[in-house]
């Protein structure tokens, strides 16, 4: 059994140290996909707080989940890009990893509740336009918002409190690049089956029922883009659905796959290009599906360019 400190341990993330060869070209792909995700969500913050065009209810949840996407990739992909760059696996201190899976989790699960909102905004707008301006007023917007930031930290305040009480090993080793929740809880030496069924089933069902909110919303929508009479109209309504439907897609598929997969299947390497997706990948490709996919955003930001471009 290992033995047990009550002093606060540092804990070492192993990151990419046994893949040797590969640290460099993974360095500068992280970095890469970073700036980009970085420059993108700013972009999408940028122009949504600025242009009228965009002054509406949907791109008031995207600027929320852009903020979401840049403090997401910040606080795991800059440590991440250090540790690369060293030789030798890097220690995190108690509370560094503490925080770290703190922020961690306020924005998983605040991202959970803004895209269920952003798909309840999207059955509202669709299957009932003309109660559009009563059921997505900005004091129905603004509480959305603020309930999936409170839910975020209510949910990270119990699972940090829950898994950080308990006592750890002398020198606890993550097998990974950043403080994953089921892997911090493993390291912990007493009443950790417990505690691991209970963040589990909180995890599942917080992942859970967001998502059937979402799969509920869109099977309405699809009811009501079928009834449409026009092929026209059904392509455009369907086109408006289709940015978010992706990005919704990227983000549950892979953490459903991480957190609600059977342990026993798991890996440390699949772990790990998981964690890439959905930390650097997902963040980078958001902003670039919500502007490739949406004339209102590049519209947006032609107009901006040109402003700038002529301004003195």
């Amino acid at each position: 059994m290992a033995k047990e400190n009550h002093t606060l341990p540092e804990f070492l993330l192993l990151g990419f140290s046994d893949l040797r060869g590969l640290r460099g070209p993974l360095f500068w792909m992280m970095l890469l996909a970073y700036l980009v995700a970085f420059l993108g969500n700013s972009v999408i913050i940028l122009l949504t707080q600025a242009s009228p065009a965009l002054h509406s209810p949907m791109y008031f949840f995207l600027r929320h989940l852009s903020v979401v996407e840049l403090i997401y990739t910040t606080n795991i992909v800059p440590r991440t890009l250090v540790d690369l760059a060293s030789p030798y696996p890097r220690a995190i201190s108690f509370q560094g990893c503490a925080a770290q899976m703190y922020i961690f989790i306020v924005l998983g699960i605040s991202e959970c509740c803004l895209l269920t909102a952003m798909a309840y905004d999207r059955y509202a707008a669709i299957c009932q336009p003309l109660h559009y301006s009563t059921l997505m007023n900005w004091q129905v917007c603004v509480a959305m918002v603020g309930t999936s930031w409170f839910m975020g930290i209510i949910t990270a305040t119990t699972h940090s409190s829950l898994i950080f009480t308990l006592p750890f090993p002398s020198h606890p080793i993550i097998p990974h690049f950043l403080c994953d929740i089921l892997l911090v809880l493993r390291l912990a030496s007493a009443g950790k089956h417990r505690s691991e069924i209970s963040v589990m089933t909180a995890t599942v069902i917080l992942i859970m029922i967001p998502f059937s909110l979402i799969v509920t919303s869109y099977a309405r929508i699809l009811g009501t883009i079928l009834a449409m009479a026009s092929t026209h109209s059904r392509h455009k309504v369907f086109s408006t659905c289709s940015s978010h439907l992706l990005v919704v897609f990227l983000f549950f598929g892979t953490a459903s796959i991480t957190y609600i997969q059977p342990r026993a299947g798991s890996s440390v390497t699949m772990d790990r290009i998981l964690s890439l997706f959905y930390t650097v990948i997902t963040p980078m490709l958001n902003p670039i599906i919500y502007t490739l996919r949406n004339k209102e955003v590049t519209g947006a930001l032609r107009h901006m360019m040109k402003r700038q471009i002529s301004s003195p």
